[in-house]
């Protein structure tokens, strides 16, 4: 097995000296969880079988944190260790702490090791790789299937209680914006493994829509919730970015190579800084119709006027730049200005909708209660005038170029959002209905879109855009895809629930004493790991 993507960074040293320890740490306390389980069913048999179980799940329940202790318990509170001795007991291997955090270490060490499964595959000849091809009747082919599969299997009628009136109308909630999600993300994940480039504006568009949710589901939360704490805000952040930070520094990467993750990420920022800023007057319609009115000014203040861009993102430089290999002489913010310029309009369109959401539920209610002529005349209108407005952009917008296409784009991608959001809720019937399989992947669009890179395709550089297909059955190009795929979807799904065991461990909702002491532990445990990593690198050149 041979590196191909260059020389050994401090980075991923650092990553080494601090996953191996872990890694021993688990292994050790797997062994005493053992020794201690054979230990009891000798000597206790049945009854203590059952006090076993009842530990097992005290010790689940508890989630206590490696490097901060936080027990819980479900009669009483115990105060926690300080994360000084919770880290010496880790580094002296304390056999009670070890089995006390057994279950959080197990997903430290599962996390890591599929972090080193993602730098063998893409940084390494262990695996082959093999070139991407594309035939249209393929391609719609495996999408339609995939539809009459979740079809046959996943259909499903919802009756939840809409939180605005108490009734089941449904609009837009929460099963339909994950399937959504999936149907979207499936496409997008295709379009990469086939280059379907033919297909380019129509992600385009996909992307567009996964922004507009942005504005609308972190609208909706905190102008319902009005939960502006630091601890919900963290936890946010570490869902958006805790998987792809890893990434970055295991593979080398620069953060803008996947750009979904900042786009989120800054938009996200901005509806709760819109929000946030004043937060006990946005009852108020004409305090909202103002910040609504701010954040269009914002966006045109910076995306529309020549140079503002650079002036404000030129000292996060390091942070938003990207060197693309393929493309050496592109301004480091090129990449950033391109991809966030793209969908600036759009997640203020979804803060929009979510603020006029409950109206038009209530405008929807009544017009099911209504005379069923009348009731069908103004359904018969809204299709009519969707689908007359969405074959109108598609034949003069949606056919152009690419370069004409994304001209457009930011002023015109609401278009299909609204036209598909009118013909998916006009019917009580469409909008009780929803496939779960594709609601199943939309929960999961996070990390099936950063896991494509490294394991699913293969770009055998840093930086690289992934321009080839992993390859485990050479000369068999859908047997390896089915393969690929199926391991790529497991692996995706596992990060996605240790990302949240994870952010449970050590980003608590209420404390923001714990979370300000993991936060300045978490730092200066990575300073520490750097520096060693830094030191080591220039004794071993």
């Amino acid at each position: 097995m041979s590196v191909v993507s260059g020389p050994v960074t401090a980075g991923q040293v650092s990553f080494l000296l601090g996953v191996i320890p872990v890694f021993v740490a688990w292994i050790y306390s797997e062994w005493l969880e053992y020794k201690r389980s054979s230990s009891t069913s000798k000597v206790h048999s049945d009854h203590n079988l059952v006090e076993l179980e009842s530990e097992t799940i005290k010790e689940d329940d508890r989630a206590v944190l490696l490097e901060v202790g936080l027990t819980k318990s479900s009669s009483t509170k115990i105060p926690s260790p300080s994360i000084k001795t919770n880290l010496i007991r880790f580094l002296t291997m304390d056999d009670s702490f070890l089995l006390d955090n057994r279950q959080l270490l197990r997903a430290m060490a599962e996390f890591g090791g599929i972090l080193f499964y993602f730098y063998l595959c893409d940084r390494t000849n262990f695996f082959a790789d093999s070139t991407k091809s594309y035939n249209r009747d393929l391609f719609v082919f495996l999408f339609l299937l995939l539809i009459i599969v979740s079809a046959m299997t996943s259909l499903k009628k919802h009756n939840d209680k809409s939180s605005f009136s108490g009734k089941s109308i449904l609009y837009l909630n929460r099963h339909q914006t994950e399937e959504w999600k999936g149907y979207m993300q499936v496409l997008f994940l295709m379009y990469h493994y086939f280059a379907a480039t033919e297909l380019y504006n129509a992600i385009r568009v996909f992307i567009a829509a996964y922004v507009w949710m942005t504005g609308f589901g972190n609208f909706s939360y905190y102008y319902i919730r009005k939960d502006f704490s630091l601890g919900r805000f963290a936890q946010m952040m570490w869902r958006l970015n805790f998987f792809v930070i890893f990434c970055c520094i295991v593979l080398n990467n620069d953060y803008m190579l996947y750009y979904i993750c900042p786009m989120h990420t800054l938009f996200t920022l901005m509806v709760y800084g819109a929000l946030g800023i004043g937060y006990k007057y946005n009852e108020i319609r004409s305090v909202m119709a103002l910040k609504i009115f701010m954040c269009f000014f914002v966006v045109i203040l910076v995306w529309e006027i020549p140079g503002v861009f650079d002036i404000l993102w030129s000292p996060l430089t390091f942070l938003l730049g990207y060197d693309d290999p393929a493309k050496p002489d592109l301004p480091r913010l090129h990449e950033w200005h391109f991809r966030s310029g793209l969908d600036r309009y759009i997640w203020i369109i979804g803060m929009i909708y979510a603020y006029f959401h409950p109206n038009v539920e209530k405008w929807m209610e009544k017009l099911e209660e209504s005379e069923t002529r009348r009731r069908c005349m103004i359904k018969t209108f809204i299709v009519t005038f969707a689908s007359t407005g969405g074959y109108l952009w598609y034949e003069y917008i949606y056919k152009l170029d690419k370069i004409s296409y994304n001209k457009l784009h930011p002023y015109t991608s609401w278009i299909p959002i609204t036209v598909y959001i009118c013909l998916r809720n006009f019917s009580q019937q469409l909008r009780n209905i929803s496939f779960t399989l594709f609601a199943w992947l939309g929960k999961v669009t996070l990390e099936t879109y950063i896991s494509q890179f490294h394991i699913w395709l293969r770009s055998n550089v840093s930086n690289g855009q992934p321009k080839w297909l992993l390859c485990f059955i050479p000369d068999y190009p859908m047997l390896n895809f089915m393969l690929t795929t199926a391991i790529y979807i497991l692996i995706s799904y596992r990060v996605f629930e240790l990302t949240n065991t994870l952010k449970s461990a050590f980003i608590p909702a209420r404390d923001n004493q714990k979370l300000l002491q993991n936060f300045i532990a978490g730092v200066a445990i990575s300073a520490c790991l750097y520096i060693t990593s830094f030191f080591l690198l220039q004794i071993r050149q």
